[in-house]
């Protein structure tokens, strides 16, 4: 079922789900964040990963060389034409065990040739968000850190599930920064 606002309010204020938790959506000179009727724009923070090929490395999940990023702390961050960059939310998530989410990008930033891709929030994971930022555009595109980049939706099932990601010990189990793939 996917879950209101008011449901969002309770489980962030009450047991910890959204740290640090806006109650409601700011807008005033800033691309939103915040509550929304059925979701939370998360925040990205001013910590950004930049997709480099001056090394002329081949992307491979299994064996990722880190000198393929120039990492870089920012209020504006420039992702190149045709690349990518990795960051952070500005807030850290604790997913109870009956819940999973979706993210979805942020219309203001896909009407720009901006996409954002994160993969659901398991249920009981936590930590920040790493958030991979495409630029499908020819030209350079920025991104404005502590503002809205994406939405969270919340699903609640009827059941709790068997086994959750803290059961499995997840690999990306209270990551803190921006974390690259892992095998």
């Amino acid at each position: 079922m996917l879950k209101s606002d008011r449901w969002i309010r309770k489980m962030a204020l009450e047991h910890g789900m959204i740290n640090p938790f806006s109650e409601k959506q700011v807008r005033e000179g800033v691309i939103s964040y915040g509550l929304s009727s059925y979701g939370y724009d998360l925040r990205v923070a001013d910590e950004f990963k930049i997709f480099t090929n001056v090394n002329s490395s081949i992307v491979d999940p299994k064996n990722f060389d880190e000198k393929s990023f120039v990492t870089v702390q920012t209020d504006i961050c420039i992702v190149p034409p045709n690349s990518f960059a990795l960051a952070r939310s500005v807030e850290y998530f604790r997913i109870p065990r009956s819940v999973l989410t979706i993210c979805v990008g942020k219309s203001t930033y896909a009407r720009c040739g901006i996409i954002v891709n994160v993969t659901p929030f398991e249920p009981e994971w936590e930590g920040f968000v790493t958030l991979e930022i495409s630029n499908t555009t020819p030209l350079p595109a920025r991104i404005y850190a502590n503002e809205g980049l994406c939405q969270i939706i919340f699903f609640q099932s009827d059941e709790i599930c068997e086994t959750s990601y803290a059961d499995r010990k997840g690999k990306y189990q209270a990551q803190r920064g921006i974390v690259l793939p892992k095998l």
